[in-house]
């Protein structure tokens, strides 16, 4: 597995792993028919800035690392609720 690839499938540093993973799934389940995915692509589109500006106020705070680590955000979306994408 190449350096990219390892970050990209690391849970401390990608946050939206799972709606990626629904996303690909679904476009092989449909045969690349992109039209017939739209919500899976919508749920991380909508994960990836949920995260973005959760980076961005610890960035500002201070806070280090900037992305909350999996365990974190575990934490995190047990406070709110669940998921708020």
């Amino acid at each position: 597995m190449d350096k990219n690839t390892r970050k990209v499938r690391n849970q401390d540093i990608n946050p939206c792993i799972e709606e990626s993973d629904g996303s690909q799934k679904c476009l092989d389940a449909n045969n690349y028919d992109k039209n017939m995915c739209s919500a899976y692509f919508q749920r991380y589109k909508n994960c990836r800035k949920y995260w973005h500006n959760i980076m961005l106020e610890r960035r500002r705070d201070g806070v280090k690392p900037d992305m909350p680590t999996a365990s974190e955000r575990q934490k995190i979306l047990a406070a709110i609720g669940g998921k708020p994408y």
